[in-house]
Formats: structure tokens, C-alpha cells, sequence
């Protein structure tokens, strides 16, 4: 059992061979995949037996056409297992879905997160950009908070925890991928800032709330781009998701202006050459 940048290591002193392996186990791998960790990976299977010989099985709480594509590289005549979960979403989390047109999510978050009884929260964005930009704006509205993305440094992240779990950090900024890995008691609070395109997504993300007994909360925010993704979330998790329209005073004017961003004409994609995956802005 190895992380793979010390298993590197021990390849490279030759305290340990792979070449004759009956078994690889690859678990977690779209963390890996996020974290930056493949190429090291790839360069311990090319040490290991060759596939065709060897039982490889990967483990990943996603199946994202990226981890696909790996899966499609490591392994051979694969069997897909899904294992489904008892209960899809937590009996004590209360769920809200704010009906709001984009512009008015910011306002409404940051009003929010105002209330006394938001001792801990997490907000999730779909992309790795939505969460950069939403950091700078909260930070912007002084709001303690801070970034978990791949992105960053692992050392910094459990820096970020740590200030967490401490309570000097209220809120934290996380993408799909690293939010999986918060696993911190006393979050009372989790936004959709906006609803993921999966609804196991979903779940993953209000199960950071609600845990060790507790009871916590769960605010969505459903706004012209993203509303055509609750309809799935409310069939996954088989339950109709309360709506409504915020009050008055979370619709407040915001301490300071919210920061303008001009933003260039987005590249067309190009031709998929060479069979080669684009990359992903996600986790």
C-alpha cells in the first residue's frame, strides 16, 4: 500500500519491483486525477506486469469520461460494479432550492452567510474558474474564506482544513472532486452556488452537513443556466426539493461593489487530434 510519489522512490533505490504482480489497486482515482497524480501513476504501471497478465481494479466515486479513459488504459475486459447507497441524502439535512436569476446569487449568498446561525459553510461551483471568481468575491465582501481546489498545493489544503476545523476560516470554496475529501464535523451549512450537472454530485455535496448526529442545511441556488438540472437530482434522490424565492433581506445591497470582470472571447474547441482527451476544468 503506497502513495504513489513514494512508491517512485522505492523504485528508483530498487527496494522494491512490480513485474511481477498478480493484483493492481488503484483506489480513488478521479482525487488522482484532480490532485495531478496520473503521470506519476502511469509511470509505476509501466513498471508493473502488463495488464493482460494482472487483475487491475480501480475504485473512483465517479465515473467521469476522464477516469473512463484511464480505465479504458489500465485495465482489460473490464466489469463495471456500481454499489448503491442505502440512503441517498441525509435524513437531517434540510434542503432549499433558491429560484434566483444569476446576478442575484452573489447578493443572496453573501447576506446569507450574514446569519448568526452559519457557523461553518461550504460552497460548491461546478468549474475551478466559478470557484477562483467566487473567493475574490466573497474575500471582497469580507467574509473569511478560502479556496479547495486541485489546484492548490497539498500542504496548503490541510493548512485550509485545519483553519477550518478551527473556526478561522468560516467558509470554504470547494470544486465536486476536493469537496469529497472535507470530512469535517460541525458544518452546518452547504451552498450550490450552482446545481451540479450530476445528481450524485448533489448528494456528495450536502452529505458534508448533518453528520455526527447533527442537524445542518442545504441551499441551492437554481438560476437560468442551471435550473434543467433539478428535475434529475429531484428523480436520483426520490424525494420533491422544497423552492422558493428569498426574502427581502437577503436581496440587500452588499457591503462593497461586487468586482467587474471582463472576460475574453472563449477559444472554440479544437479538433479532438490525435484521439486525445481535452482536458477538464473540473474538481
Amino acid at each position: 500500500v503506497a502513495t504513489p510519489g513514494r512508491l517512485i522512490d522505492f523504485l528508483g533505490s530498487r527496494d522494491v519491483y512490480l513485474d511481477q504482480i498478480d493484483m493492481l489497486i488503484l483506489d480513488e482515482a478521479d482525487r488522482m486525477l484532480d490532485m495531478g497524480f496520473i503521470p506519476d501513476v502511469k509511470r509505476i504501471i509501466r513498471h508493473c506486469t502488463p495488464k493482460s497478465e494482472r487483475q487491475t481494479l480501480l475504485f473512483s466515486a465517479t465515473f467521469n469520461q476522464d477516469v473512463l479513459n484511464l480505465a479504458s488504459m489500465w485495465t482489460q475486459n473490464a466489469e463495471f460494479v456500481e454499489i448503491e447507497p442505502e440512503q441517498k441524502t441525509a435524513e437531517r439535512v434540510a434542503q432549499t432550492v433558491y429560484l434566483v436569476g444569476d446576478d442575484e446569487k452573489l447578493p443572496v449568498l453573501v447576506n446569507y452567510l450574514k446569519k448568526p446561525e452559519v457557523e461553518k459553510a461550504i460552497v460548491f461551483a461546478n468549474r475551478r474558474d466559478q470557484c477562483r471568481d467566487l473567493e475574490e468575491d466573497l474575500k471582497n465582501q469580507g467574509v473569511t474564506v478560502s479556496l479547495m481546489s486541485g489546484e492548490i498545493p497539498q500542504n496548503k489544503r490541510l493548512k485550509t482544513l485545519d483553519s477550518f476545523k478551527k473556526g478561522e476560516i468560516q467558509v470554504l470554496v470547494a470544486t465536486d472532486v476536493a469537496g469529497r475529501g472535507i470530512h469535517v464535523d460541525g458544518v452546518t451549512h452547504v451552498f450550490n452556488y450552482n446545481l451540479p450537472d450530476s445528481a450524485e454530485d448533489y448528494v456528495h455535496r450536502i452529505g458534508r452537513t448533518g453528520r455526527a448526529g447533527k442537524t445542518g442545511v442545504s441551499i441551492s441556488f437554481a438560476g437560468e443556466d442551471d435550473a434543467f438540472a433539478l428535475p434529475a437530482i429531484e428523480k436520483y434522490i426520490g424525494q420533491k426539493l422544497t423552492t422558493a424565492v428569498p426574502d427581502e433581506s437577503l436581496s440587500e445591497a452588499m457591503p462593497n461593489p461586487p468586482i467587474s470582470r471582463k472576460r475574453g472571447r472563449r477559444r472554440p474547441p479544437s479538433g479532438n487530434r490525435g484521439g486525445r482527451p481535452a482536458r477538464s476544468n473540473q474538481g
